[in-house]
């Protein structure tokens, strides 16, 4: 065993981990090693945004995770896709940049996150991005990320999609990024020029240039080591050789809902029951380590299209090699987007407050249960529930690493996520049946005309509901009173000295929204509470002065 020492140890190089590497190394006399278990991202695939579906079902940049048989699904077990690569799921994702409502962050300061409410948080969801339209003062001008706002061609289904919004009641509005969120709109994205903007690029590759920042990729954590109740380091393997990494000052795990609190659990922090039923020694009982497990469960509906409007020819075999030479030459073309381009937040009943649910649509659509894409003209529309009440939880299997740990989503266990779903199926109907879609609607191919009735819309929804891909929760921040909280508002754990958890798994309740967005924001402002940096909250103040005056 070799040891090499740094001020902080970072355990994932992914969305908030790469934040945290470029954010703490611009002291210099800090020293930060980052560890991250996939390789680096060099593929070409990991650049234009069409080439996620080459990346996002294979096991070189992904973790490829397969849930338990979900109870409420008919036993189903759902495949989960992680970011396995420098830049983790920002690196593989659909690339759709959100921030959620204003409501979501005031429901975790309320609910004791203190410091996390939408006023403390803004700052930071500006310093991370430079938008696409420079003159609101809600959105940022100069941050790494550069984020693309798509131009609807006014011919197309996309924008077809967006009317059809506004004849069902709802506004159209041009940015659900600066605190109105709920109507019908283009998607923002994370691209700039036809490129991904992944933390790896936009964060972490200029810092790597710093002399006081060592990234190792093919380092899978062991184990956190600790002495007594602090952190000193990270053990991991390297091939296989093992490497112990100490920290001087903290040991950050930014592994991810899945990855960290695996990680916890393998160096013996979580519940006691859980760790000794997995032959792991209990170093500190804290019952909510890998609890709390929340994401968006996802639905689809379908249509063929009337008009040969959707995209289906460009994913043929000559048509995609052009529109991938294109590409290569211009960053322009089919392979320049995700083809998420426009969506809606809605409410399913009339007394939520705040929109509960995300459509997103496409201009082509997927044979149910495959990746394959229909081969005629149709399109597509993604339901997904942005406040499920269901959870889950993520447990250590065994005390090997690199044994996959128990993942159960248990989505659709509260009733009311039944409720709601159904409702969303009635709402999105209704949407796509307005004047604007007349020329392009066909039949509806999925479900299918025959699922009307609750009962049959029950039984197609437990049938066929699968994962957006957003898990958080599993290490969630609060106040120390509560017993499920792992980790305080500063991201420190409890109860465990130089240890932090700055991720998607920190977030109390989940956004409503995807959630990439979010985990970068986490990554710039944990930076500052780990630098002991004021926080810039006054400058939401500020601006609303100026609108004021």
């Amino acid at each position: 065993m070799t040891a090499q020492s740094w001020d902080y140890v970072i355990v994932g190089g992914g969305s908030a981990g790469c934040v945290l590497a470029s954010r703490l190394t611009e002291d210099p006399d800090t020293r930060v090693l980052l560890l991250e278990a996939g390789p680096e991202d060099r593929s070409i695939w990991l650049k234009m945004p069409a080439g996620m579906s080459k990346v996002v079902w294979g096991t070189k940049y992904s973790w490829a995770f397969t849930s338990e048989p979900e109870p409420y699904l008919g036993g189903r077990r759902l495949g989960h896709p992680r970011g396995k690569v420098l830049g983790g799921s920002s690196s593989i994702n659909g690339m759709v940049w959100l921030r959620g409502h204003p409501l979501d962050y005031d429901g975790w300061a309320q609910r004791g996150a203190s410091g996390w409410s939408y006023e403390d948080v803004l700052p930071y969801f500006r310093r991370s991005e430079t938008a696409p339209v420079k003159s609101d003062p809600q959105r940022g001008s100069d941050g790494p990320i550069r984020v693309t706002r798509p131009r609807l061609d006014p011919s197309s289904l996309a924008e077809a999609f967006v009317q059809a919004g506004g004849e069902a009641g709802y506004p159209i509005l041009q940015d659900f990024n600066n605190g109105q969120q709920e109507g019908f709109g283009p998607v923002e994205r994370s691209t700039f020029d036809g490129t991904r903007q992944s933390a790896s690029r936009t964060y972490l590759e200029p810092a790597r240039r710093r002399p006081n920042l060592t990234v190792v990729t093919g380092a899978l954590a062991q184990e956190i080591q600790l002495k007594g109740n602090r952190a000193q380091g990270v053990r991991y393997l390297l091939g296989n050789k093992s490497v112990e990494a100490r920290a001087e000052r903290e040991v950050i795990l930014a592994a991810g809902a899945i990855g960290s609190p695996h990680l916890l659990h393998l160096s013996g922090i979580g519940p006691a029951q859980i760790l000794e039923a997995a032959g792991i020694k209990v170093r500190h009982d804290l019952p909510g380590v890998g609890e709390n497990l929340n994401d968006h469960p996802d639905l689809v509906i379908q249509h063929r299209c009337l008009e040969p409007a959707s995209i289906y020819p460009v994913t043929l075999p000559g048509r995609s090699w052009l529109a991938g030479a294109e590409w290569v030459m211009r960053g322009t073309g089919a392979a320049s987007t995700n083809h998420f381009e426009a969506g809606g937040f809605v409410r399913s009943h009339s007394g939520v407050e705040h929109p509960d649910l995300q459509f997103t649509f496409m201009p082509l659509s997927v044979i149910p249960g495959t990746v394959d894409i229909r081969r005629e003209h149709s399109y597509q529309v993604h339901i997904d529930l942005m406040r499920p009440r269901s959870r889950g939880h993520v447990r250590a299997r065994s005390a090997d690493p690199r044994q996959a740990p128990s993942i159960l989503f248990n989505y659709l266990a509260e009733p009311a996520d039944l409720v709601d779903l159904r409702e969303s199926v009635t709402i999105l109907r209704d949407v796509l049946s307005q004047p604007a879609m007349y020329r392009f609607r066909g039949p509806e191919l999925f479900p299918g005309s025959g699922v009307k009735d609750t009962a049959s819309v029950d039984a197609w929804i437990k049938e066929t509901l699968e994962t957006c891909y957003h898990p958080v929760g599993t290490c969630k921040m609060g106040n120390a009173q509560a017993e499920d909280v792992v980790v305080d508002p500063q991201c420190r754990v409890r109860g465990i000295e130089g240890l932090r958890v700055v991720d998607a798994s920190i977030m109390p309740e989940i956004v409503s929204a995807n959630t990439n967005a979010t985990a970068i924001m986490i990554g710039e402002k944990a930076a500052d509470l780990i630098r002991g940096m004021a926080a810039p909250s006054a400058e939401l103040k500020e601006m609303k002065e100026r609108q004021q005056r």
